[in-house]
């Protein structure tokens, strides 16, 4: 989970804990890249707008990384135009949810990964 914003990463977080899932969490994309480097998730979940390097950039850093490429990827933004989730879907994200969003959403995006 990559999200700059503490309350929505701590509660997603939470969530995702609560249904079984082990969760790593960054707080900025070049974080997150590292993270997803060493750790190999399942599965990514990544807002777009963050410091340093913004949900595109860490899309584009592990779809180009042999062992991150495959990792299904989740945008989870407050971007909700429709070119917003043509370009994430475009890039190779497999799901885009726009916050707010409700926990079913969440799930269910996960739930079709796997």
């Amino acid at each position: 989970m990559i999200e700059d914003n503490k309350d929505v990463r701590e509660n997603t977080a939470e969530i995702l804990q609560l249904a079984g899932y082990n969760v790593i969490t960054g707080d900025n994309g070049k974080e997150g890249v590292e993270l997803a480097q060493i750790e190999t998730p399942d599965i990514i979940i990544c807002d777009i707008m963050m410091p340093i390097l913004d949900g595109h950039g860490v899309l584009q850093i592990l779809s180009k990384d042999p062992e991150t490429a495959a990792i299904p990827f989740i945008f989870l933004t407050a971007k909700a135009k429709r070119s917003d989730f043509k370009k994430g879907m475009e890039m190779g994200a497999v799901d885009y949810l726009t916050k707010p969003f409700d926990d079913f959403e969440l799930m269910k995006a996960i739930e079709k990964c796997f």
